[in-house]
């Protein structure tokens, strides 16, 4: 039996945006924050996977309401009911294609587009379908990165359903990929889409909070790591990034808003790492460090 998700959401003006999430962000498992209208309100947004305690996210969105000078949000606290997630995925999650990378579900017949590599992902209760902006910088980032040096040790931190370590295991032939998420549920979807993908010799998965298994630690140091979680986390662990990255090795870093690119870069340019360029796309940013 699955345990109920729970969601958490609220609309802000956008100059609360960003207290109103990094308040919310220790309490849910996956955040968003989308721009509603340029400049206007954003709809923020979190998922639990336990009963969140109401009083106390109430209270800690006041308070950061409040450090900016606006009213408390109206908060929706609600479980969200059982999903049929193979009929959520074919209702809506068409095929994705980013650069030479072409995602799909198992219900999607059309043939891979010429010279694509083709990954089979179908929505789970791993987050990370692929379908959000960052995934799709991540994959962009990664392709770019890749036509400059090819990596031979890749770490996929907080891989949710896979997709970034498979797209680099099927880019890169002889990589040898790392794939770990603190979340159980996460890392058994990823190692299924991996054995469905084919890419499962080359991909080894297990459950890491951070960079703290020995599955990570024993395989640095590495020649690109990928992370695609959210800021106050990628702050977090630079350190662990600065030690674990090999010298001339890249990190694509995503799952953080424009606004939180330069607490990013600071965090890591701390640990001796310089920014090398930028992606953006719908409000979300993917930074590339070396």
């Amino acid at each position: 039996m699955t345990t109920p998700l729970w969601r958490i959401a609220m609309t802000a003006p956008a100059r609360a945006a960003e207290a109103l999430a990094a308040a919310l962000e220790p309490y849910v498992t996956a955040l968003t924050a989308m721009e509603d209208t340029p400049g206007g309100t954003w709809s923020i947004e979190g998922l639990s996977e336990t009963e969140p305690e109401r009083p106390t996210i109430v209270a800690a969105l006041a308070l950061a309401a409040a450090t900016v000078g606006t009213p408390p949000p109206d908060t929706v606290i609600e479980p969200l009911p059982e999903v049929d997630w193979l009929s959520l995925n074919r209702q809506s999650f068409p095929p994705i294609r980013e650069g030479r990378v072409w995602v799909r579900g198992s219900h999607v017949t059309d043939p891979c587009p010429a010279a694509s590599i083709e990954l089979i992902v179908d929505a789970a209760r791993a987050f990370g379908s692929g379908s959000h902006a960052t995934t799709a910088l991540c994959l962009r980032a990664l392709q770019d990165e890749i036509r400059r040096r090819r990596p031979g040790r890749v770490l996929d931190l907080g891989c949710g359903s896979g997709i970034l370590a498979m797209a680099a295991a099927k880019l890169v032939p002889t990589a040898r990929v790392v794939a770990v998420d603190l979340d159980p549920v996460s890392v058994a979807t990823a190692a299924e889409n991996c054995r469905l993908n084919r890419t499962a010799t080359r991909i080894r998965t297990g459950v890491s909070r951070g960079w703290n298994a020995s599955l990570v630690r024993g395989a640095a140091p590495y020649d690109m790591v990928l992370a695609n979680i959210l800021a106050k986390p990628l702050c977090a662990m630079a350190p662990d990034l600065g030690r674990g990255l090999a010298r001339g090795g890249r990190a694509i870093l995503s799952g953080l808003m424009t606004h939180q690119e330069a607490q990013v870069v600071a965090a890591h340019r701390a640990q001796g790492l310089r920014l090398v360029r930028r992606y953006r796309r719908d409000g979300w940013s993917a930074l590339v460090l070396g």
